[in-house]
């Protein structure tokens, strides 16, 4: 049975995580099929090679021969033996899956269901879940202002349960921790280069995030993944920063942002959302700069009622 979009998900309470209500995510996962999957008895792995990069793991060496990429001969043989080599490889047996998940500061916000952290979570679980269902190995890196959390790509359970534990000691963290959260507005940065060094080639990357601190210096490391490895985005949303809750003429609105605490009135709100919008629209034009069209998630309503975002 679908969720109503006021109902909160299976054991949420909208603003903490709790390992059931992520645990909880893999029917969610269940419902999302595997793109490109189309079976091969000749390959290794889950699916025939639609990836970037070789995507592969060294097999044997062997005689050179015409139909050879060059870039394949192995040098010290052929020094070793006289005679070209060249270097065989096959299809890794498990793509890796790298989640590039933002809970910064911006993203403990919410007008109605949930936190957007907690949609972000959500979110990743999901992917998660849905990537050790199709045979793939797990990773992820987790940013905020105060840490970047780095999870090896592991297979099967191992991957999803390194992904959950982490997801709930970080963010409960981050809430013990609100008042006194630094601010650095380069951590963004600092995770995009830093899973430059660890994304192999063929990974796939999805980037989750709120859009608010994705400088456009993060568009170097970007490309660059975007040479050797497919990239995907979402942007976890927020009706009252996408201005689609109606609001008196005149009013008060108290509103936190990590340690800020804002109280708007029409015009300050109305500068505010311009800000807001702004921002987001900022990522989009560096998600697009790489080629990657972002989808939108909103945390005002369960992801199991968006499913149509996740295909």
């Amino acid at each position: 049975m679908s969720l109503l979009p006021t109902q909160l998900p299976l054991f949420s309470d909208g603003v903490n995580l709790c390992q059931q209500e992520l645990l909880a995510c893999q029917n969610i996962a269940r419902a999302i099929p595997e793109r490109h999957a189309r079976a091969s008895a000749a390959l290794s792995g889950h699916r025939n090679s639609s990836i970037k990069g070789r995507g592969m793991e060294f097999a044997e060496v062997r005689q050179y021969q015409n139909s050879d990429d060059v870039r394949t001969i192995d040098w010290r043989v052929t020094a070793r033996t006289g005679v070209a080599h060249t270097k065989l490889f096959i299809e890794e047996r498990e793509r890796p899956i790298l989640l590039l998940l933002d809970l910064s500061h911006s993203l403990y916000f919410g007008s109605s269901l949930l936190l957007q952290s907690v949609q972000a979570a959500h979110l990743a679980a999901t992917l998660g879940w849905s990537a050790i269902n199709h045979g793939d190995r797990l990773g992820a890196l987790i940013a905020s202002e105060t840490e970047h959390l780095e999870l090896k790509p592991r297979s099967r359970r191992q991957g999803i349960l390194q992904l959950t534990s982490a997801l709930m000691a970080l963010h409960q963290r981050q809430l013990s921790q609100m008042d006194s959260l630094a601010h650095d507005p380069q951590h963004m940065l600092r995770a995009c280069q830093r899973l430059q060094r660890i994304a192999k080639p063929g990974s796939l990357i999805w980037i989750i995030t709120d859009g608010q601190h994705m400088s456009e210096e993060c568009l170097g490391p970007l490309s660059e993944l975007s040479r050797h490895c497919d990239i995907g985005a979402f942007v976890i949303t927020d009706p009252l920063r996408e201005g689609k809750l109606t609001l008196p003429k005149h009013f008060s609105l108290p509103v936190r942002e990590g340690k800020q605490q804002l109280e708007l009135n029409r015009h300050s709100f109305d500068i505010w959302l311009k800000q807001q919008q702004s921002q987001q629209q900022a990522f989009i034009q560096l998600m697009k700069m790489i080629k990657v069209e972002p989808r939108f998630i909103d945390a005002s309503q369960p992801l199991s009622s968006q499913l149509d975002k996740l295909r």
